[in-house]
């Protein structure tokens, strides 16, 4: 068994940005907004301001109350989307229940849409037009390309079908040319589907779910879940009966997770080329 490191991952894109960065004419920009006060959110943009920092990004964290309403968000966007000096636009996610998050997301311009979430760049990504491509999804395909594990002809089984994770995993894995099955929470018999995938991706938010029991010999198991228990960080696979079965596995933490800012910077990349490159 080996570990597929995250973190080993995230280090080298971020590097390898850094110089990139370095023969760009100005500074790129990001923006983060932020509405209300869920602590998750909190960590999750300290982690991209962090990441900001060491890209040396021009990054802006819009923090709104709670109670703002929808019209006050869709022309705060509507201004960034038409600041030339701002490349990506972000909303942190969850929003608070009177909000629409779908009206929200796709209010952000595509070309600078770096969540990859809007309808438009769901319809690319799926017709396997260059698009920008939700961060989650994104790094798993990092990390399988880094530790060259070939998707080609395998059969790839997703347990989860979130717009933020399953369904767009589904459309990179078929673009590159494995065979896909989608299991859900409607799904019959899940482990007889399982057992059959060469790679098992487990993107559904509830621990331990898949057992060693629910896995084939030598599998590469790929843990998207981060599920706090006791303030310990739990994966969707119980990593402890997993590891007798497995070729390669991601830890929780130190695996998909620590890859999800790093697909950011480059999608701030991605957002800035593209929009170039479209004028």
């Amino acid at each position: 068994m080996e570990l597929l490191d995250g973190k080993k991952v995230k280090l080298e894109i971020l590097e390898d940005l850094k110089k990139e960065l370095s023969n760009y004419e100005r500074k790129l920009g990001l923006v983060v907004i932020e509405v209300g006060d869920d602590p998750a959110s909190l960590v999750y943009v300290g982690q991209k301001a962090k990441m900001a920092s060491e890209l040396d990004y021009n990054f802006n964290h819009i923090k709104l109350d709670e109670n703002v309403s929808e019209e006050e968000i869709l022309k705060i966007i509507d201004e960034l989307n038409n600041d030339d000096m701002v490349d990506g636009i972000l909303v942190q996610m969850p929003l608070p229940k009177h909000l629409d998050a779908k009206k929200i997301q796709n209010s952000i311009d595509p070309y600078k849409d770096v969540d990859g979430l809007s309808d438009v760049n769901a319809g690319k990504l799926m017709h396997g037009v260059d698009t920008l491509i939700p961060c989650t999804p994104y790094g798993v395909m990092d990390i399988l390309k880094y530790y060259n594990i070939d998707v080609e002809g395998k059969h790839v089984v997703i347990v989860g079908r979130s717009d933020l994770v399953g369904k767009p995993l589904a459309s990179l894995m078929t673009n590159n040319n494995a065979t896909v099955t989608v299991c859900h929470s409607k799904t019959k018999d899940l482990i007889k589907h399982t057992k059959e995938a060469d790679i098992l991706i487990a993107a559904v938010g509830k621990k331990g779910l898949i057992t060693g029991d629910m896995i084939k010999e030598n599998a590469v198991v790929i843990d998207v879940g981060i599920n706090r228990v006791d303030g310990k960080l739990y994966g969707d696979v119980d990593f402890e009966t997993a590891k007798e079965k497995v070729s390669f596995i991601t830890p929780v933490p130190g695996g998909v997770g620590q890859m999800t800012v790093a697909e950011l910077a480059k999608n701030v990349v991605k957002a800035y080329t593209l929009r170039k490159d479209n004028r």
